[in-house]
């Protein structure tokens, strides 16, 4: 049906159908599994600057990820909460993260998961 919503789907394709419409379709689809460069130049940029933190900050950004409220991050690494937050907040610019799930979302682009 024309203007039928495709509910997620790339393509919709009646039958029957020619094998080059098939064919056409799956092309179409499999360019949008390829990571355009810029994705991959953004990806490598998370990279870097995943390697300026230190250690502390790393723990701390794994927490984060983990969705660990400041407490239990502070209580786990046996240092006060507002430590937690100036740590947090270090991350976040060094990571130039415009909010918390901005950062997780980097975080994870990145390779970074929680340990």
């Amino acid at each position: 049906a024309v203007g039928a919503k495709k509910a997620g789907a790339v393509d919709f394709i009646e039958k029957p159908f020619e094998d080059t419409v098939i064919i056409e379709a799956i092309e179409r689809a499999s360019e949008r599994l390829v990571v355009p460069e810029a994705d991959a130049d953004e990806a490598n940029g998370i990279r870097a600057r995943l390697q300026t933190l230190s250690e502390r900050e790393r723990q701390v950004l794994s927490a984060v990820v983990a969705s660990l409220p400041n407490k239990s991050i502070a209580y786990d690494l046996d240092i006060s909460p507002r430590t937690v937050e100036v740590h947090r907040a270090n991350v976040m610019t060094k990571m130039k993260a415009k909010s918390l799930p901005h950062l997780v979302r980097m975080a994870l682009a990145g390779g970074f998961g929680p340990s």
